[in-house]
């Protein structure tokens, strides 16, 4: 069945404001394998962090490399200033053995990686090989050899060239059989390991290519650091010369926080991505002073304090990160320092006239709620001291009172009406800030959003957060950004790379189990990067030639959503299809979203006043066969983009558009007056 609608476009009424880029924004959270998969080490616990998982004298992914009966392994403590531990290998001269240390990881190739060492040895002891190996086939894809210097620690690098691909290889650091032997006796065969890392010649710093590539290509406007770990997140743990960066355990997630991308490393990050920076910081075990010293590290002179620190760690410049944010979810009982609006408003005071001191020309965000009575809280007490109320939309089926055995065609549509949700929260919290003079100036940041299918807890295997359906429920929710887009100025969607389920990029075949991390599937394509559908509408997003917002007139069908809770008025009759329409600044092209957010064929007619058309139209086109598909490493380019030339009398005419589908029609011309 095919319906019909009609869209009608005035290109003469532009809205005043304009479209931030920073609407596109994204989010980078240390959150379950979000860093490990984002960041291009290959091997885990390379500080030896973690607890020994099966063998002792070994920590967490490491193992035991050795075929001598009396070789023995201990930890201890690490080197001077370093943090985690040190592997302590005792080998004896009799067993004729080798020994050492090896884990499994899968390996780009032909590739150099970086091999770093922080080793110290008894005095007979005079190298070690690291050898890449492919598991199954037991064959040797790399070696090198490390010529030890020291019986004191040392730091070690050299260049290790694997000769091809291995998605099950196992690095192995050890003394080999042939190492000339020695006479056993007090302090002889120690070897003693404090770090091990390899990083591929083509990251970028430190960021797998492909992650970097692709997120160049989402054109993000602004990147976004924060999340719930930034709550127990204390920022001078995250600079200064790594491997002197002590351990912290993520109170948030378990495991251990990422001591391999602190704030330099993100500054960078933006910077190659061309990006504004939004950093978050703690407020719920740190405090103002610590917070003012972070801006200071960030935008102060080198004869501040921290800016001198800044400076020492190889960063003369300062960044002038202009946005920060003040609290995460401090609304909610996972979040350390969890507190009511109230304190959390004078809280937030406190931090904002101490990051203000240190730089005036700060913008501040703080947290915000899609409970009103937080809000109002908020800005009747902060609102002088901050210039954006953040919100955070995680759309889901709890608000129907739907469930797993729903049927899937109900489940989507309630995904499917993602905008209206935000629609009226939108609203909601408008009604707060212009209720008072004092905070009308206040603006809002969606800092997370996305889908929601389920609870947030025990799913496993690609979850519908990853479909084609969540697609056209982001691209519809980014629709209401643009429509709201002279109160809401930023996006940050949730998450980047992996991470809880949302990650729009995705690294490897993992199955994701939010509750307790993931939990690793075997494909063999570990080293497949690919998006997912939403990673597709991002992209078309964010690379659109748009400034100023156009007035649409849709008619269409409509369609229900059966709840079983109460509802904002009109989710019964819903329209099929979800429209914005945008201008260039130069008023040379019109862009029209159209989201089929239907489960059938319509046929859409566009009318178009107030531009002079030159040439056929650009339709950009997201669409499958079935809301339900999905890109995987088995298939990463299912679901995409793909362009195609429309004659002015073909969309005059009827677009036809494809259910559960997402477009943009681009045409060029005059604008006439």
């Amino acid at each position: 069945m095919t319906a019909n609608a009609k869209i009608t476009i005035d290109a003469g009424r532009a809205s005043d404001h304009t479209v931030n880029p920073y609407l596109f924004g994204h989010f980078v959270e240390d959150i379950r394998d979000h860093m490990e998969a984002m960041l291009a080490y290959p091997l885990k616990d390379m500080d030896f962090e973690s607890e020994a998982a099966g063998q002792t004298g070994v920590p967490g992914d490491w193992r035991h490399y050795t075929n001598g009966r009396n070789t023995t392994y201990a930890l201890e403590a690490p080197a001077l200033r370093h943090s985690g531990r040190a592997v302590r290998i005792r080998i004896l001269s009799d067993d004729e053995a080798y020994a050492g240390i090896t884990q499994t990881a899968a390996l780009k190739g032909p590739m150099d990686y970086t091999v770093k060492l922080v080793a110290r040895a008894s005095v007979e002891l005079k190298y070690v090989l690291v050898e890449a190996a492919d598991r199954r086939m037991e064959e040797r894809i790399g070696l090198v050899r490390i010529d030890l210097s020291s019986h004191n620690w040392q730091e070690y690098e050299a260049k290790l060239s694997v000769s091809r691909a291995c998605t099950d290889a196992e690095i192995r650091v050890y003394v080999p059989a042939d190492h000339p032997r020695w006479h056993d006796q007090v302090s002889t065969g120690m070897l003693w390991l404090d770090h091990v890392s390899l990083l591929p010649a083509d990251s970028i710093g430190g960021v797998k290519r492909e992650v970097m590539e692709m997120t160049r290509d989402l054109n993000a406007g602004m990147m976004r650091l924060a999340g719930n770990y930034i709550s127990a997140y204390h920022f001078e743990h995250g600079i200064g010369p790594v491997l002197e960066r002590p351990v912290m355990y993520n109170e948030a997630w378990g495991g251990w926080t990422c001591k391999y991308f602190g704030t330099d490393e993100f500054i960078q990050f933006c910077r190659e991505l061309g990006v504004e920076p939004l950093i978050c910081v703690n407020d719920g075990s740190g405090t103002p002073e610590e917070a003012a010293q972070w801006v200071e590290y960030c935008n102060g002179g080198i004869d501040t304090p921290m800016g001198a620190q800044r400076a020492a760690n190889g960063h003369s410049e300062p960044y002038n990160v202009k946005y920060w944010e003040i609290g995460n979810e401090v609304w909610g009982d996972w979040q350390v320092g969890s507190c009511s609006a109230d304190q959390f408003a004078e809280r937030c005071v406190a931090f904002a006239e101490a990051m203000k001191a240190a730089d005036p020309s700060l913008v501040i965000l703080a947290c915000g709620h899609t409970d009103q009575a937080w809000n109002r809280a908020v800005l009747d007490i902060a609102g002088e001291h901050i210039d954006y109320l953040t919100l955070h939309l995680y759309h889901g089926l709890g608000r129907f009172g739907m469930n797993r055995n729903t049927p899937a065609g109900e489940r989507y549509k309630a995904i499917a009406a993602f905008a209206e949700w935000t629609r009226d929260d939108i609203r909601r919290t408008a009604e707060q800030i212009r209720a008072n003079a004092k905070h009308r100036h206040i603006k809002l940041a969606i800092t997370e959003y996305n889908t929601m299918y389920y609870p947030n807890t025990g799913r496993k295997g690609l979850p519908d957060e990853h479909t084609l359906g969540a697609a056209v429920a982001n691209a519809a929710n980014l629709n209401e950004f643009l429509r709201s887009s002279d109160l809401v100025h930023i996006g940050s969607f949730s998450d980047l790379v992996n991470g809880w389920l949302g990650g729009c990029i995705r690294v490897g075949d993992y199955y994701a189990d939010q509750y307790r991390g993931k939990i690793p599937g075997w494909s063999g394509h570990p080293l497949t990067v690919y998006g997912t559908p939403t990673y597709e509408v991002l992209k078309l997003y964010a690379n659109r030639d748009i400034r100023r917002m156009l007035s649409v007139d849709v008619a269409c069908g409509s369609f229900s959503v059966l709840s079983h809770k109460p509802t904002p008025a009109g989710f019964d009759a819903l329209p099929d299809l979800d429209v914005a329409a945008c201008i260039n600044e130069e008023g040379s092209t019109v862009t029209v979203f159209i989201v089929n957010r239907s489960l059938q064929e319509v046929t859409a007619e566009l009318s178009l006043s107030g531009l002079e058309v030159s040439g056929e139209a650009l339709l950009h086109e997201i669409t499958g066969d079935s809301f339900e598909e999905i890109n995987s490493v088995f298939a990463p380019d299912r679901i995409t983009c793909k362009v195609s030339t429309v004659p002015e009398e073909a969309w005059q005419r009827g677009l036809l558009l494809h259910p559960a589908s997402v477009y943009a029609l681009e045409i060029k011309g005059k604008y006439v007056s």
